[in-house]
């Protein structure tokens, strides 16, 4: 828009040579009479005449670039750049240091911002697969709006009917070539396909049915709608897996969407290897922000299964399902954080055959089943996740699975809080175990955990119930407060028990029943302290 600074004087301000090339250029005759009272400017306006003294001196004629840059009032300058797109905006940023600061206004660029991407808070996205919301008034950035589209703007939309209104309106997008539209999904992974744009996939509001939604590239995707985004933008199947992760998918990101599996015939055979989401080998996708929805009785919410399936899942509400929610199997790990998983007809978590992952800072309750269920040699590192109000156990142990569980709270179970049995083991450690309607912790059929450092109190039957062959460490914990006994061993059970302190309890404290010929073959160890009052 400025024009080139060329000829003596480059040394002085740069706005006054601009306007000075644009000054219209007077006759000598004209000079030397003094004709300059006649004369009119390159925009049709004649000079105005100043008084001094009973005097009138002509004045150099006001350039257009000088009342714009300087006189007009800012409200008048903000509207004609409400007009502006983006590019043009910046443009005019660059003529001077007041349209600078104009350009820059956070409402001209809200505008913008969700005229292109529909959020009502800016979507900050530094860096590859992280993306968040942010208040406008809290946001360190001046003008938030804009540092968000500098972030976003190289991406392709999807919206039916956004291509043909795009490309049938020239006029209307002109500056924004560099933003491609597609109708469907599937169009716009061909396009990732076919090298037409860098992988950013803009989802915007509205439902979309029945996409094969393959993914084997290292592709962004994430909803884009007003408001609370995962609500707006429905992506849903009812034939196949709605999302499928495959090798070729590690870095890929899918965000701020519900994504449902909802089949016609919802029990059918068919189905049990379809699932809204479904990773597979050697795949490291990110999942964020998503609503994970399934009324499929067979299958899984989310199946997480072979070797390198290594998925990191974060603040997803994986809920209402009438089967398993998240079901981690065939040496798979991954990491996931800050998710609620509650209402599931069946485990909340299922971890199977060597399944290995870290889970933190889960939500899991409301179960219609057990909260978390580990088994044929399921492992797992659970920490800080709060575990309530299942149906069965909070947390099930069978069959070799090894867990750790640390400093999690488990807690109102229907039934138990954490039943092992069947040769389960796993390391409980420093949790909060309480207000369960039968005992704290089962340990049953010649399973051997360790239970270390947790606090159980307040259940409505025992503490510690060992009972069938059952044996574990179960040491330095504080049981208290419980209707029934603290520690109750039974029937052939073989457990060490040290370093307890066992207390309040409404009942007894330590109650061992055994039949006379178990008695020859006791081997436990007890050595704790009972408080007494």
């Amino acid at each position: 828009m400025a024009i080139e600074e060329s000829g003596p004087g480059a040394q002085n301000s740069p706005y006054q040579l601009r306007r000075k090339t644009l000054l219209p250029k007077r006759t000598a005759a004209a000079s030397a009479t003094g004709a300059s009272t006649s004369s009119t400017d390159a925009f049709g306006h004649r000079a105005k005449r100043a008084r001094v003294s009973g005097k009138t001196h002509d004045l150099p004629a006001a350039p257009a670039e000088q009342y714009l840059q300087q006189k007009l009032p800012d409200e008048v300058v903000l509207k004609i750049f409400s007009y502006l797109l983006e590019q043009d905006l910046c443009q005019a940023a660059c003529v001077c240091k007041r349209f600078s600061q104009l350009a820059n206004d956070p409402i001209l660029w809200k505008r913008l911002y969700m005229e292109v991407f529909e959020y009502t808070r800016p979507m900050m996205h530094p860096e590859p697969g992280r993306f968040y919301q942010v208040s406008p008034e809290e946001h360190e950035h001046p003008n938030p709006w804009k540092e968000s589209f500098q972030q976003l703007y190289k991406g392709a939309h999807v919206k039916p009917g956004f291509a043909e209104h795009f490309y049938s309106n020239p006029g209307r997008y002109k500056g924004r070539e560099n933003m491609l539209y597609y109708d469907t999904i599937e169009d716009a992974l061909g396009g990732v396909q076919e090298a037409h744009f860098d992988g950013l996939i803009f989802v915007h509001s509205g439902i979309y049915t029945d996409e094969w939604i393959y993914i084997e590239s290292p592709i962004t995707m994430i909803g884009a709608a007003p408001g609370k985004v995962a609500d707006k933008v429905i992506i849903e199947n009812t034939r196949d897996s709605t999302f499928v992760f495959m090798e070729g998918s590690e870095d890929a990101y899918v965000g701020y969407m519900t994504i449902k599996f909802n089949p016609d015939d919802k029990s059918a055979q068919h189905h049990n290897a379809h699932h809204c989401l479904e990773i597979t080998v050697n795949c490291s996708p990110h999942i964020d922000h998503c609503i994970i929805r399934s009324t499929c009785t067979v299958g899984s919410a989310v199946c997480v299964s072979g070797q390198g399936a290594c998925p990191t899942i974060k603040h997803c509400n994986i809920s209402d399902c009438e089967n398993v929610g998240l079901y981690i199997t065939d040496h798979a790990q991954g990491i996931y954080e800050d998710n609620e998983i509650s209402n599931n007809a069946l485990a909340g978590i299922w971890v199977k055959n060597h399944g290995n992952p870290i889970i933190r800072r889960n939500h899991i309750h409301h179960g219609r089943d057990v909260g978390v269920f580990t088994f044929d040699h399921g492992m797992g590192y659970f920490e800080n996740c709060n575990i309530h109000r299942n149906r069965i156990a909070g947390f099930e142990v069978k069959a070799y699975a090894n867990p750790t569980v640390v400093r999690c709270e488990i807690h109102h179970g229907q039934t138990g809080g954490i039943y092992v049995h069947e040769k389960g083991r796993g390391q409980f450690i420093e949790n909060k175990i309480y207000a369960n309607n039968f005992a704290g912790v089962w340990i049953t059929s010649n399973s051997d955990p360790t239970i270390r450092g947790n606090a159980i109190f307040n259940g409505n039957q025992g503490g510690v119930y060992i009972f069938g062959d059952g044996r574990g460490l179960i040491e330095s914990n504080d049981i208290y407060g419980n209707a029934l006994a603290g520690i109750q061993i039974r029937t052939n059970s073989c457990p060490i028990v040290r370093h307890n302190k066992i207390h309040d309890g409404q009942l007894v404290y330590i109650s061992m029943t055994m039949g006379m010929a178990c008695w020859k073959t006791m081997t436990s160890t007890i050595t704790c302290t009972l408080v007494f009052k």
